[in-house]
């Protein structure tokens, strides 16, 4: 990276982190309604009811927090065994599953979010899940149920050429995908929501890691990806909302 790049980069997150709010001009303090926590979508979409994350999470992770705390490491090369519906479940559940709903825009979930606010929306690219048809898929955590969008042939690919031709993102399991839509944050912080969305995408991807490590599952967050090929390949508008961050999940191989 030129110098001079590298200096704009700091000031720019130096500035960010300095910034300072006038939050009695936030939408919030207007007393502007909150933006829905869950992306409306289509009623005549097929939707696929998933089991229950929680007790699968309880039931499935064979290995401690502690161990899957000093086990966490990114892991690129995967085996071809496929993730049970069960499996993906626990795993849409750790990241973003809903733990109790506080409001009409107000909920807890499974992850941190500056003032509940929740910004991001869960795609998939699904490769091998049993029962489930390879294709992309957006989770409704509120109604526990995957969202069928497309079921083309070369999703896999494109998923991959998007995070600029890593080839394990096409070779993994599932590749989730998040979005962040900053409407949802801004309402309550203003401009200081372009900072507190970006720390809450560590803390999505963190539970990601660890849930994962419970089933013999690796995961590589992915942060080197094209904005324009990931925000077309997951069909958002690159704008009200936009890709901030993946990551590949798959089985791990076994050892020798």
């Amino acid at each position: 990276m030129p110098q001079h790049a590298f200096d704009q980069g700091r000031f720019f997150l130096k500035d960010l982190i300095r910034l300072q709010v006038d939050f009695s001009n936030t939408d919030q303090s207007r007393k502007q309604a909150a933006p829905p926590l869950q992306k409306p979508c289509d009623p005549d979409i097929p939707r696929i009811a998933l089991p229950d994350g929680k007790s699968c999470l309880e039931r499935l992770c064979v290995v401690s927090l502690g161990e899957a705390i000093a086990r966490r490491k990114s892991v690129r090369s995967y085996s071809t065994k496929a993730l049970s519906m069960e499996e993906l479940s626990m795993l849409l559940w750790a990241t973003q599953g809903v733990r109790k709903v506080t409001g009409d825009n107000s909920a807890f979930r499974t992850v941190p979010s500056a003032g509940a606010r929740h910004a991001f929306e869960t795609y998939l690219v699904v490769s091998r899940v049993d029962s489930l048809e390879p294709g992309l898929y957006r989770y409704l955590p509120f109604d526990n149920q995957l969202l069928r969008l497309s079921g083309e042939a070369d999703l896999e690919q494109r998923a991959a050429l998007a995070c600029y031709g890593q080839d394990f993102v096409g070779r993994a399991a599932v590749t989730f995908f998040w979005t962040a839509i900053p409407a949802r944050s801004e309402w309550r912080y203003g401009e200081a929501a372009h900072k507190v969305i970006a720390l809450d995408a560590g803390h999505v991807c963190q539970n990601l890691y660890l849930a994962a490590g419970g089933i013999g599952a690796g995961v590589c967050a992915v942060a080197a990806y094209n904005q324009e090929a990931c925000d077309t390949l997951l069909e958002v508008d690159g704008t009200e909302e936009f890709t901030i961050y993946a990551a590949a999940v798959g089985k791990c191989r076994d050892k020798a």
